[in-house]
Parts: structure tokens; sequence; C-alpha cells
């Protein structure tokens, strides 16, 4: 059968994966339903000393959705939700959707600033958070939408007798937060005792919104994404395509990707719950937490992002753990060096998959694939199962040969319908039935897919276009460099010049000096593509899901600027001053 010179990536589809996956045509929480009817005793998650098996966290989520409707939550309305990993992040996501509401994530990093202007665009009516966020919120209730809040806390997580110590520990924290409960301010008992059990019937799935995520806000403010049970589904159903040799496997899965992000929530809620696997919900990275955790939990598939992998290696006593039981690791957020997999493979023996993907297609679009001998290096890999991909010219809807930079287009199930309450910007990303990813990239003649930068990314020195992820790559083949990261700043010659932020490995801290990193670029690179500047940090600013924040950098660098500037005008204003006097 001749290959769709379309879907070059078809023909290397490894054997057993299809070509095509329909659209998701039931409501998302099905997954739970058929883990709780085929195994109601295996346990769907554990925390601490508290495990839940499917049987009961599907009751839970039933008669909390009865709670919910209640309390006044009605078929289509906004849940937030501002909590980190935790077992009740977990029974709110399936109970919100089984009482026909649409769950709103929340980082609960967010500010007052970033708080007001979500929760105002979103207008949910009911809220759930945690205890120790009270405070950020409570300052702001006379400017929200928010009706009712339930609040929860760590120890609501817990069971006997660990959950009795927690409350005794809070007792004697004089630094917790006062929480006023009483009307509109109840706490997670209320909700938990639940009620008569309830299933919304979701009669169109694709056409139903089952989460209102918003988008990190990196690149701008952030805009509302409504996924809809179909978009989740299709996604999921795309994923364990890919890993199908894993799937009739018992799987537990590391719960470290924050739930509040769509990575995260795909591959720690609803495809544990696909493969009737157990998560193991961590609720902030600790390194060592999470060596503890392998060791003693046997995890089987391990989400996570290079930073974690990177800083799992660095750990001076990695030795003592056991972390054989990993079989799969799925890296994205940022580019996974090769040293990287060299590394952690050696360690662990797990395939690692990078892939790609966006919030605007819920979010996998690309997956290398699970033989090790199949992935490319530097890939994001092919397009998933019932995907379709093209390279196109910024602006264009034409597709581009092999090997030419041009904008990454993405068409399939997962894709959203327009973002919430904007149709401008849904009229400018959603074209022809593409999405418009806005990121730079290149496909060779096998159909693997290469991420070259973000079109707004893109640095032009004196004329020539320079991708910053290019010169990032180099930089990092040092070996004395742990991260890197390039941002084109201002100049008054060239248009703009290259800025590199270098983290050196702990070894090299003391050595390694801007001349180094210049020499080696020189050696690499075309002049033009070379750094003028090069600045040595500890750390570099990073989301929650590890993805470098280049906006954080190029604010700071603009905040540089002003103050340049308004320095200089103060000691112009000075000197002219001093030249009057002498007159």
């Amino acid at each position: 059968m001749p290959v769709d010179p379309s879907r070059p990536w078809l023909a290397h589809y490894e054997d057993g994966v299809s070509a095509e996956i329909p659209v998701y045509g039931k409501p998302l929480f099905h997954f739970l339903d058929e883990a709780a009817r085929r195994y109601p005793d295996r346990a769907a998650l554990r925390f601490q000393n508290t495990i839940m098996t499917y049987r009961q966290l599907k009751r839970q989520a039933e008669r909390m959705a009865g709670r919910l409707r209640e309390l006044g939550v009605g078929d289509g309305d906004r849940v937030a939700v501002m909590l980190p990993n935790l077992p009740q992040t977990i029974v709110l996501f399936w109970a919100i959707l089984k009482a026909g509401g649409v769950v709103v994530m929340l980082n609960p990093l967010y500010m007052e600033s970033e708080l007001l202007t979500i929760l105002n665009d979103a207008r949910p009516r009911h809220m759930i958070l945690l205890d120790l966020l009270w405070p950020r919120i409570d300052s702001l209730r006379d400017r929200l939408p928010v009706e009712t809040y339930v609040i929860t806390g760590v120890g609501d997580a817990l069971s006997f007798p660990l959950s009795l110590l927690y409350r005794l520990k809070e007792l004697r924290n004089r630094h917790a937060p006062r929480i006023p409960y009483g009307p509109g301010v109840l706490p997670w008992k209320e909700l938990a005792r639940g009620s008569e059990a309830c299933v919304a019937n979701i009669a169109t799935p694709d056409e139903t919104a089952a989460l209102l995520q918003y988008t990190g806000g990196t690149t701008g403010l952030p805009k509302g994404v409504p996924l809809t049970h179909g978009n989740l589904g299709s996604n999921a159903l795309q994923v364990l395509e890919v890993i199908r040799d894993l799937r009739h496997e018992r799987h537990s899965i590391v719960g470290l990707l924050p739930f509040f992000h769509v990575y995260g929530l795909c591959l720690g809620i609803t495809l544990p719950a696909m493969l009737a696997a157990t998560s193991l919900p961590l609720p902030r990275y600790v390194p060592q937490d999470v060596l503890h955790l392998i060791n003693r939990h046997r995890p089987t598939i391990f989400p996570g992002a290079p930073s974690v992998y990177a800083s799992l290696l660095q750990q001076k006593n990695l030795a003592q753990f056991d972390l054989k039981s990993v079989k799969l690791c799925i890296s994205g957020s940022a580019p996974l060096s090769r040293d990287l997999r060299r590394q952690f493979h050696e360690l662990t023996g797990a395939s690692l998959l990078e892939g790609y993907g966006l919030t605007e297609a819920s979010p996998v679009t690309h997956l290398n694939p699970l033989t090790p001998e199949q992935q490319k290096e530097g890939s994001i890999g092919m397009p998933m199962p019932g995907t379709d991909a093209m390279i196109v010219e910024p602006g264009g809807m034409e597709p581009l040969p092999p090997h030419t930079v041009g904008e990454l287009l993405i068409r399939g199930p997962q894709v959203m319908h327009g973002y919430w309450n904007r149709p401008e910007e849904t009229a400018a990303t959603l074209q022809e039935g593409w999405l418009r990813t806005g990121d730079l990239a290149c496909m060779d003649e096998d159909g693997f897919f290469y991420i070259v930068d973000r079109k707004k990314d893109l640095v032009l020195v004196g004329g020539f276009n320079v991708y910053p992820r290019e010169v990032e790559e180099v930089i990092m083949e040092h070996e004395d460099v742990q991260e890197a990261v390039c941002v084109g700043l201002r100049d008054p010659l060239r248009g703009e010049v290259l800025k590199c932020y270098v983290v050196p490995r702990p070894h090299a801290a003391q050595k390694l000096d801007k001349a180094a990193i210049i020499a080696w670029c020189r050696s690499k690179l075309a002049n033009y593509k070379v750094p003028r500047h090069v600045e040595f940090r500890t750390e570099l600013p990073k989301s929650a899901i590890g993805k470098v924040l280049r906006r954080t950098l190029r604010e700071e660098e603009e905040a540089r600027a002003a103050s340049r500037a308004k320095r200089h005008a103060a000691h112009a204003e000075t000197s002219e001053e001093g030249k009057g006097g002498g007159a």
C-alpha cells in the first residue's frame, strides 16, 4: 500500500499502532467507571498512609457530585480548583465531571493579580482550595464572582493515626490561617460526606467542555482553553495507542507533574484511570521524596520534565535507591539532551519518550516511538495516531518540503474548538481546521518533527534569523554546562543581539567563564549566531512543569535597561547643572 506523501510518519509507526483514532464519544469519566468495573479492589491512588480503591474512588466521586449539585453546580457551571497534587484533587476532578460541571484548574502559585484576571474571566461560582492559600483569596473576595468556597488541607488526605497527628500539629501552629467557616465558606468534610450519587448525562461529549484550562501566560495574558470530554478522551486514547505494548501490564504512575497543568492532568489523572493504574500523587517536588517513593512503591511509569530527571541524577545518595521498576518516562516541556537520556536510561533501564504538546491540543500532539532504537535524537517524534501535522510559511497554509523551517500546524480530535470568550484570537489560531502552534519546526523525510523555536522567540541579528534553541543546544553540548537559555536583546547597531544565561555544572561553577562559552560557540556557529552577552546563574526561572520562562528573563532585562536609562538621565541632568553653575 503506497505511503501518503503528506503523512510519511505512518510508514514508521511501530507494529500494531493504528493510524487513526476516532473522536472519543463518551464522557471522560467512563474511564473511571470501566476501571472500577474491571478492577474494583485495585488501588486507584496511594498517598502517605491512605489507599483508595477504584470502587471507593468511583463511589466517592459520585456522592460528591450529588453534594455539588445540592450546592448549586449545574450543567456547564465552572468550578475552580486551586490545589497541589493531593488525593482530593483526583476525587474532585471526577466529581465535578460527574456533576456535569467544568473543572477550572488554578496554579496554587498564582498571585492576586493573576487570580483576579482568571477568576473574573472564567466566572466560577464555586471554588475548592488549599487552606494555606486562604489569605490570598480572602483579600480578593469582594472582587470575585465566587459564592461558595470549600477549604481542604493535607490532613484531609491522611488516614488515622497520621490524620490525628497532623491535626495536633496544626493546632500548635500559630501561623496557620484562621478560616471563618460559615455560610459560603465550608470545610472539606461538608463536601466529602457526599449526598445521593449523581452521574450527569453528557449527551454530546465532543461538544461539552470538561476542563477550562488557562494557558500558562508565559507569552502574554493567560487565555482560557475549553477542552471537551472528546478532546481529553481522544488524547488519552492516542497516548495509550503509542504505548500499546505496556497497556496490559499492571502499572503505578508517579504523580509529580502538577495536576493543575493539562500535561500533568492527562498523565496523572486520566491515563491512570484508562490503565486502571495506581496514581502516586506528590504535592511538591523534593528530589529525595521522589527517590524514596520510587524505591518503596516501585512505579512503572514516570512522566516528568528534563529538569526533574537531571536533578535526580545529581543526588549524592542516588546509589542507595533502586529505580529499576520504572519502564517508561514521558518527557515534555523542554528539550531532552542526549547525555541526560543516556544517563537516565543507564540508571533505570527505562525508555525515555520525548514528546510535544500544547494546552490547545489537550495537550499531546507528537511522541517518539516506544522502542529506543526507533527514536530519533533531538526529535519530538511523530504525530500521534489520528493527528495531522504540517510545516508552512508563517501565516501561510501550503506545506513546505522536508527539512524546511516553518510554522508547525496541527489537526486532530484533541484540538480545542476555540478560546473562551476570545473570538478574534480563535480566528487567528484556528484556520481551515488547523491549529497554528506559533512554534517554528521542520519535518524530515520520515515524518519525524523537530522544534526549532517559538515564532515569537526568533531573534533578528543584523538582518539574519537566529533561533535561540539552536544556540542553546550547542552550549548544552559543553561538558561544564548544565542548563542554558538564550533571549534577544535590543541593540542600536544590529537591531538585536543574543544573550545567554548559563547554569554551570556544580564542579565547574568556579572555572567556567564568558570567554569559554563564547569560544565554544565560535567553534560551532556562524559569527552572527554567537551570543554577545553571557550571564551565569545558579538556576533559571521556570514554570511549574519545568519550562524556562523566557518572558521573565526579558522582563528582567527591560527593567535593567530602564534603570540604566534613568541613571543616565539623572547623570546628564547633574552634569548640565554643574556646567550652569560654573558659567
